[in-house]
């Protein structure tokens, strides 16, 4: 993901690491990728974005937003992640986000101005609640694949499996 990140142009790029970082990074990946570690993580993914908002906010005082996605989608591609910005900046509105299976979620892009609803979650939810109670805020882009993720060495095996037909 750090690579498709880069890819569209996007940084810094802040990644959020918890249980077995040491076992997921083995050096850095350039200048403009930053590790942030999370000592919070067993509270859930409400403690990740609180993380990494707050670095964000006193390593880059003048970012203006902050692009918010998970490692598990496999097809996030820096095209999407470029048209979510763009559907951002047409839009005119603070956040956009995508949409798969009737929701709305990750990748997902917040205007400074949510920094405040993102660093007051709690728990294990995300932003979607942010995303559910301010629907007039979210510009929202298609993307049917997001539906899949990978969360268990299963979900990976069937992953493979699909592209041999």
């Amino acid at each position: 993901m750090i690579d498709v990140i880069t890819h569209a142009g996007l940084q810094p790029v802040l990644v959020v690491l918890g249980a077995n970082a040491s076992t997921l990074i083995s050096e850095p990946d350039g200048d403009n990728t930053v590790y942030v570690m999370n000592d919070a993580c067993q509270e859930g993914i409400a403690s990740s974005i609180r993380c990494g908002i707050n670095a964000l906010q006193k390593k880059y005082i003048a970012c203006d937003g902050a692009l918010l996605m998970v490692c598990d989608q496999p097809y996030i591609t820096s095209a999407l992640l470029n048209e979510l910005i763009n559907t951002q900046k047409q839009s005119l509105k603070p956040i956009a986000a995508c949409t798969y299976e009737n929701i709305i979620g990750t990748p997902a892009v917040f205007h400074k101005t949510f920094f405040p609803d993102l660093l007051s979650l709690k728990g294990d939810k995300g932003a979607g609640k942010i995303l559910q109670q301010r629907p007039d805020a979210v510009a929202t882009l298609d993307f049917p694949m997001g539906r899949f993720d990978i969360d268990t060495p299963e979900d990976y095996d069937a992953w493979l499996k699909s592209f041999s037909g």
